[in-house]
């Protein structure tokens, strides 16, 4: 996935290292997988959020690049740049998910994931979709090597299969050594080459038709051997 030349979109900074960007996506993940098993039905998205925040800090990690969400039931659906309406209480069948951004030293984390709780199959399946596509997408880059633009048709044309619509108002970015909006800040949507690994977050953001709720995954591209 890699060239000789470095593409002016996929520049680094002199910290960048490959051992230091997989460490902050497994702390990452981590931080995910913490904050989930603390969030339970009658919780207040605002004090899940003030929660997960914590759980970055109490690991060590800083809260770097963009905000810390968590989103409850109606508000799944809004895109990240929109507040969520206040007040949301999480219910007894509903589904949610984490959007978290630590930065582990100099390095950039980034990663999301939704949940459910309770039994509701059209949640329990925009979960499962949105993590499937994911990879899917994934999968597709390893092995065709698509550009970013191409890689999003795809996911746009796959998720309307599965019966979602394709939020494109979020498109991947890059991820790097902090900041990387200082070497380049365009979408990986709007890439006109093929990703590298390690450099871009892909983002996965499923939504119900009828704008009931959308499940969210997001990720690091990286190669087959480094993705566990």
């Amino acid at each position: 996935m890699s060239s000789s030349t470095t593409h002016a979109a996929e520049c680094v900074g002199p910290t960048f290292s490959v051992d230091g960007m997989l460490l902050a996506r497994q702390k990452t993940r981590q931080a995910i997988t913490n904050i989930a098993n603390r969030i339970t039905p009658g919780m207040l998205e605002e004090d899940a959020v003030a929660m997960a925040k914590q759980v970055q800090i109490d690991a060590g990690m800083a809260l770097s690049w963009h905000p810390t969400r968590v989103r409850f039931g109606r508000n799944t659906i809004k895109p990240m740049k929109i507040k969520s309406e206040p007040g949301v209480i999480l219910q007894n069948n509903d589904i949610f998910f984490i959007d978290i951004a630590p930065r582990v030293n100099t390095w950039e984390g980034d990663g999301g994931a939704s949940f459910v709780v309770g039994e509701n199959a059209d949640y329990l399946r925009c979960t499962k979709d949105a993590e499937s596509l994911f990879h899917d997408v994934r999968k597709i880059w390893s092995t065709q090597h698509l550009t970013g633009q191409a890689l999003y048709e795809y996911a746009e044309l796959t998720a309307k299969k599965m019966g979602w619509e394709l939020n494109f108002e979020l498109p991947g970015h890059r991820i790097s050594d902090f900041p990387h909006a200082t070497k380049y800040s365009g979408s990986l949507a709007d890439l006109e080459i093929t990703p590298s690994a390690m450099r871009w977050i892909l983002e996965i953001h499923l939504r119900d038709p009828q704008q009931r709720f959308g499940a969210f995954y997001e990720d690091m591209l990286l190669d087959d051997e480094d993705y566990t």
